[in-house]
């Protein structure tokens, strides 16, 4: 179950057949989990939904939580002198051209951080003892401010959590109730700003994401569902209810990148090797690069201007959606997000109460998308489109509504092939060799448009377009990762030491039957910054490691150097595989889909022209068909421009190809 800005999508997989169903409902942003149990009602029968063992969930509400401010009041102790760490930030500007760019506020204001005294030095010494009575004093205030939620953060508590555990035991006896986020537990890594950040974030989103996933969990058990609940991570795979109750911050990003993992799977199934997911939903445009079926994952991401200690998948995001509004700005120019009409009131052509022109209302004046009905029993209004549209066409000066829409359309491709050069030639990647996959409820409709702005010639629609990320969703392993900070030269004393440490950590993981993966943050010594680099302890040895390195810190930078390396941080991650990798059936369409839909009035950006084109469902596509089409299915429209051709390929997919050169 994927919970959009727009749509909330659920697949259904049978794991002993292959066999799945879909369905797509509004999203209900107000209360997600209505959406979610509105979308299980009205697609999974009781007896269904009793055999389900697991129950995959991508969320947004920890996201949302900080977009929206809106999370537990949070109060912070941390050690003497360290009170201002998250305003002090690390002194640098996120945009050094704004001259009024102004750093985010803290999620917690000064008057509730508060310091106590104890120090330990960065090896795990004490250097000074923790004072209990600064603990009592930090309790009585927060009691008087109405805490809801405490994050721990004392300097290198990495190292030794002692004095960290030990105010938790001093603030529970002080009498408070409410939960407590440690920062040895939440990440063991150093860097105290992002470990104080990520604490705070944990905390904060707590308060939202315990209370939400427990009540889904006791109305889907109320429905018969005796299986597990699980919630995808920000760095793929998923974790339990408890864990991600208890480990809230690693769910902030779980929904865009399951469909980056999805996407992973499909290029390696297909022999792609350089693969750009393409996820076009109601609120946003996600993309992520797929090398050799191996996710983008980093280690520290941000939101909202907060640094998150945390494995995350590499999936920007850009507000160019089909809900996304167009507009004319004080100069006359169209513009178009990153604003959205969202799932409530939506375009205007859903017919729901919106008025203001979104990339929706112009797709549907263009014929990219099917007049009538789509997913989740809305009727399109081709009236309401056009009436949305028109009164951009005066300050902008664009003649007639047609033509505000082809620009509303190529500007909102325009945004989503510059957050696709984000990842490809910011990191050295040529686009041009890669294939783009799109999926999402509007993605099938922009690809050739992409391949046309990224010169791409391969586009790839997977089976079950529409609900692609849920399908990622089912494919899922449970993971759990931990980190340490170890910093020392990498000789051959360090990888018995490296080693005895991964234990430990696998150890603290608990799943002892696990796949078990170690990587390393290296770099040479002197740098401040690290590459993320696969080991085998039990194979490799100091000239395979360094050489590993080598090869990465040359693809990344184009040179090698000579210094020594060290290591800076040990990573273990633990993976139970839930999913046999058996082939997904594309599910059937409606009982009640017509047969045909016959032709339709369509536009041409080749040919900047509309042209009377055939719209096919796409289980009736056969051979080779040349654009302008359409491809027809449930839950996603296939555009097919001019000097494009389509085919069906054996795995489901549709490949679409490029005959002509603009």
């Amino acid at each position: 179950m994927d919970v959009g800005g727009t749509f909330t999508d659920l697949v259904l997989h049978d794991a002993a057949t292959g066999e799945i169903r879909v369905a797509k409902r509004p999203t209900t942003p107000a209360a997600p989990e209505r959406g979610v149990l509105a979308a299980v009602d009205a697609a999974v029968p009781p007896d269904l939904l009793a055999r389900c063992r697991h129950f995959v969930h991508g969320t947004t509400v920890g996201l949302n939580a900080l977009l929206e401010r809106r999370g537990a009041t949070v109060g912070l102790i941390t050690t003497a002198g360290f009170r201002d760490v998250l305003e002090i930030r690390r002194g640098d500007r996120d945009d050094p051209y704004d001259l009024f760019w102004t750093p985010p506020p803290p999620l917690v204001p000064r008057r509730l951080r508060l310091e106590v005294t104890e120090r330990v030095a960065a090896d795990g010494s004490v250097v000074r003892t923790l004072e209990p009575e600064d603990v009592r004093r930090a309790a009585e205030v927060f009691a008087a401010e109405g805490v809801d939620a405490v994050a721990i953060v004392l300097v290198n508590s990495y190292a030794n959590a002692a004095h960290e555990t030990r105010v938790a035991e001093l603030l529970a006896r002080a009498g408070f109730t409410g939960p407590v986020s440690l920062s040895h537990e939440v990440s063991g890594e150093y860097r105290e700003y992002e470990r104080t950040c990520t604490t705070v974030v944990d905390a904060f989103v707590r308060h939202r994401m315990g209370p939400y996933l427990h009540d889904l969990d006791r109305e889907l058990r109320a429905r018969g569902f005796a299986g597990e609940l699980l919630v995808t991570r920000s760095g793929g795979g998923a974790l339990t209810l408890a864990e991600a109750a208890a480990r809230p911050f690693e769910t902030i990003l779980s929904g865009p990148v399951a469909g980056a993992a999805a996407t992973a799977r499909l290029a390696a199934s297909l022999g792609i090797g350089t693969a750009v997911a393409a996820d076009v939903g109601g609120t946003s445009f996600d993309t992520a690069l797929v090398e050799d079926g191996r996710l983008p994952l980093l280690y520290q991401g941000e939101v909202v201007g907060l640094p998150l200690q945390s494995p995350w998948v590499d999936v920007r995001s850009v507000g160019a959606g089909g809900g996304s509004v167009a507009y004319a700005d004080a100069g006359g120019l169209l513009r178009v997000g990153p604003r959205s009409a969202g799932a409530d009131p939506g375009p205007a052509c859903y017919g729901r109460g919106g008025t203001e022109p979104t990339v929706t209302d112009a797709a549907l004046r263009l014929g990219m998308i099917p007049r009538g009905h789509i997913s989740g029993g809305i009727e399109l209004s081709e009236d309401a489109a056009a009436r949305a549209l028109a009164p951009l066409a005066g300050p902008t000066g664009i003649d007639g509504v047609d033509a505000v829409a082809v620009g509303v359309i190529r500007i909102a491709a325009a945004h989503m092939a510059q957050a696709v050069r984000g990842v490809t030639v910011e990191r050295g990647v040529d686009p041009r060799g890669a294939a783009v996959v799109a999926f999402g409820g509007a993605g099938p409709v922009f690809g050739c448009l992409l391949a046309d702005e990224l010169d791409v010639d391969t586009v790839v629609v997977p089976p079950n377009a529409g609900n692609f990320s849920a399908v990622g969703l089912v494919q899922a392993d449970v993971v759990r990762s931990a980190a340490r900070t170890l910093v020392r030269p990498l000789d051959d004393a360090a990888l018995p030491v490296v080693g005895r440490l991964a234990e430990t950590l696998f150890e603290r993981l608990a799943q002892p039957e696990a796949v078990r993966e170690v990587d390393l943050d290296l770099r040479h010594r002197g740098q401040e910054h690290t590459l993320t680099i696969p080991v085998r302890l039990a194979d490799d040895d100091v000239a395979a490691v360094s050489a590993r390195f080598s090869e990465a810190y040359h693809r990344a930078f184009g040179h090698t150097l000579p210094d020594p390396l060290e290591v800076v941080t040990v990573r273990a991650t633990s993976r139970i595989v839930l999913d046999d990798a058996r082939p997904l059936v594309p599910a059937p369409p409606p009982a009640e889909q017509e047969a045909g839909r016959g032709t339709t009035r369509l536009w041409s950006f080749r040919r900047e022209a509309f042209a009377e084109a055939p719209v096919v469902r796409r289980e009736d596509l056969r051979g080779v068909a040349e654009g302008p089409l359409l491809v027809v299915e449930p839950t996603a429209t296939t555009y097919v421009d001019a000097g494009f051709a389509v085919e069906a390929h054996e795995s489901g997919s549709l490949m679409i190809t490029r005959k002509e050169r603009r």
